[in-house]
């Protein structure tokens, strides 16, 4: 049985893991972690070349990154019911 207890464990440990890593898909750490490199990176390009007014102009793809992960959980959540509603037809 120490087998079927160890398999369990790996399991479980397995479950955790993959409870943490979808915890750090939806977090504001990351989304705020994604936007300040998407910003720097757009105001570094901005600069180079040459784009006056680079630090509010590279806001632009941030905001569209923002909003973009605002509004995907209400538009998931709407495709996943529509897909039930369409499986529950082809049973």
């Amino acid at each position: 049985m120490p087998d079927l207890e160890e398999r369990i464990k790996v399991i479980e440990d397995r479950n955790n893991r993959v409870t943490y890593e979808k915890s750090w898909e939806t977090s504001w750490a990351r989304r705020g972690l994604i936007a300040g490199i998407t910003y720097i990176c757009a105001f570094i390009l901005l600069n180079i070349v040459g784009h006056d007014g680079a630090w509010k102009h590279a806001f632009v793809p941030v905001m569209g990154y923002i909003l973009s992960t605002l509004s995907l959980p209400p538009i998931k959540k709407i495709w996943i019911e529509h897909k039930m509603k369409q499986g529950a037809k082809n049973v």
